[in-house]
Parts: structure tokens; sequence; C-alpha cells
């Protein structure tokens, strides 16, 4: 086993238990790794021993000779890092009875006017607005989206990464119907977060390799339909409860043991407002107190401001994406671009960009390539 993973592994071992501490009746945390030993040295021996005498003649045979070659360890050395260019956006929303352009235009149109942007980075976030399944019925509540299976592989296609479930719409069709979107995701290699058949799956991030780096990228959902009824317990279905600084926290605490970066994509905030509340930003400062390396915040269906604490980058709110073109400030959007620098600088931006069509969200001119990692600004 290369020492790194080992070392990677131990340290993930006290995800659970972390998170049992947030979240009643937490699992057990998994036994530890068998043990490992390098080989450190091995010996060959070559005997030689002479024929037998067929006289009276004494013959002394040639003396015995033992050859040890000795194998120094290996030492492993980590992948060298490279700049990281890692993407987040807004609400994508795939149900055709609300994004009523895809019968006729197809689910490919959701991404035709991005230049390609998310292939040409390294990692892409969306939040998923919708229930990506075929099972279920609909929650009591008065929007309920239901994606459409079949529009996730246009999605990958178009360099998705990874979807949050951590919302108001992943369960609107019950948690059987978010276990089978969980898996309708990663069918077609987009990793689903924020959500799971228990608190345990729904804490866990999702770890990611890109250009030597590892990346756990962790969900959580400030808001949801009912107090409380649809918040992952460790013997109930559900999502995180991105509103808890407690379990939150410890979730990234966890994912920090293991990881270079940690990102966190969280719904949450008021509608229609354009700025974070106080208890937005005391969260913000929280995850990012706790290991955090930026957040792509969402929910607000409006634009909002890029922000920084501690040298770390805050998307406040990336408002509509994949959505209905409404209004000309429901329209206006952007893609929150980050870049890691091995050295240690940060860099992040919105990239303009416009529902210009229902469905069709379209990067808007001026765009040259990742922003320049200067940090925040002064």
């Amino acid at each position: 086993m290369h020492w790194i993973r080992f070392l990677r592994v131990v340290g993930w071992m006290t995800f659970a238990m972390l998170v049992g501490a947030c979240t009643a009746g937490a699992a057990a945390s998994p036994g530890p790794p068998a043990e490992f030993t390098p080989i450190t040295a091995i010996s060959t021996t070559t005997t030689t021993t002479a024929a037998p005498p067929t006289s009276t003649t004494v013959v002394t045979p040639e003396p015995t000779t033992t050859t040890t070659t000795v194998v120094e360890p290996i030492t492993p050395t980590p992948d060298e890092k490279q700049r990281l260019l890692i993407s987040g956006t807004g609400d994508v929303n795939l149900d055709p009875t609300f994004v009523r352009s895809f019968p006729s235009t197809g689910y490919e149109y959701a991404w035709s006017g991005l230049d390609d942007i998310f292939n040409e980075d390294d990692l892409t976030v969306i939040n998923l607005e919708c229930s990506a399944s075929n099972l279920g019925t609909p929650w009591d509540k008065p929007w309920t989206f239901r994606c459409d299976p079949e529009a996730l592989p246009s999605m990958a296609a178009a360099g998705v990464d990874v979807a949050n479930l951590a919302n108001n719409h992943a369960m609107d069709f019950g948690f059987d119907a978010m276990l089978d979107a969980r898996s309708n995701l990663s069918g077609v290699g987009i990793d689903p977060v924020g959500a799971g058949a228990n608190a345990t799956e729904a804490y866990a991030p999702v770890l990611i390799e890109r250009n030597g780096w590892t990346i756990a990228i962790l969900g959580g959902g400030g808001v949801h339909p009912e107090s409380g009824s649809w918040l992952a317990a460790e013997d109930r279905p559900g999502m995180t409860d991105g509103d808890s600084a407690e379990a939150m926290t410890a979730a990234i605490r966890a994912a920090d043991e293991v990881a270079d970066l940690v990102l966190v994509t969280i719904h949450w905030g008021l509608q229609d407002t354009t700025q974070p509340r106080p208890f937005e930003i005391r969260l913000a400062e929280a995850f990012i107190d706790a290991g955090a390396d930026g957040v792509f915040g969402h929910h607000q269906h409006v634009l909002q401001p890029l922000g920084w604490y501690a040298g770390k980058p805050i998307a406040w709110g990336l408002g509509n994406f994949v959505w209905q073109a409404g209004s000309t400030q429901a329209r206006t959007t952007a893609v929150a671009q980050f870049v890691f620098e091995p050295d240690g600088r940060i860099g992040a931006c919105l990239v303009p960009v416009v529902i210009e069509a229902t469905g069709h969200p379209v990067l808007q001119p001026g765009y040259e390539g990742p922003c320049v990692p200067d940090g925040p600004e002064s």
C-alpha cells in the first residue's frame, strides 16, 4: 500500500465517530486496516555441494557460499502538485415540466452556451435542484421537481463532477427516489454529496484526486421544507443539516484529516436577497476555521458577491444556473472559479453568465481563462 494512502485511510477512520458526536445514534467506526509491514531486505542463499568421491582419493568439497542481497525500503514521493482550477454553480434544474425548453431542444441545450468551461477546469461542483429518479410520489409541498434521469449523461459529458443533494428539492419524491438519484448520478460518473442512506453517508465527503491534490467536497443543506423531516439520522435517510455549525464543522475537520483541500457546497440564505445574512457569515467563518478552503453558496435565486475570510474564498450566492429565464436579476448569474497554486496562493472570481433563454445559461464575452491567484482584494 502506498504510504500516503495508508496515512489518509488511518486519518479517515475518525470520520464516523466525529459525525456521531453531532448526530443521534452514530454508527461505529470501521475497524483499522490490516497491518502493513514494508519489505526491508530479501536474503537469497546459494549452496554448492561437491559430488561424492568415486575412489579412495579424498575430495574436499567446495565451501558453501551464501549471498545476501539487501533491498533498501522504497520511500514513496507524493505526486507533485500543479495548479488546480475548481468551478462551482448555483441551482441546476433538469425537470422538463419546469424548464420547458428541454422537450424540444434536448438536454444538451443546458450546457451548449458555456464554451466547454467545465471540461477545461479540473473539477466542477453544482447544486442539483431536483430528484433525479423515476421513483416515488410528490412530497406535500408547493413546488416539487423531478429530474429526468435521461438528462444526466449530458450533464456528465459537459464536465460536471459533483452534485449537491442537500437542498429543498432533492427529496421532492421521497427518500427512495433520493437514494435512486444517488445511484443514477454515480452511474454516469457524477459523485452525489450531502444526502444519503444515513447520517454517516450524508456527511461523508466526496474525495477526488486531481493534479497531485486530494480534494474533499462536502454538501450542506440549510433549507428544508419541514423542521427536521428531511435531515439524516443514523437510522433514517436524509440530508445534512447545513444550519448546524457543530455537525458541519465536525465533518469538515474529519475531511481535513485526509484531504489537501476541503470545499463546502451549501444551500442557505433567503430568496431574492443580494447580500449574505449575519447567520451565513458566521457559518462560513466557522467552516473555514474548521479547515474549509472555500465555500460555494446557493438558494437565493439571485447572484450575491464573492467574499473572503482568512484568505479563503466564499461565493455567498450563485443564483440560478440551469433554470427558467425570469427577470433580468434572476437571469444574471455566474460560475465561481477558485484557483489553488502549489505555493499556497489562492485566486477566485465570478465568471459572468446570463440565462439567455429558458434552460440555456450562456458565458458572457470577456472570459479569458482562470482568475489570477492574487488572493483577496485589499
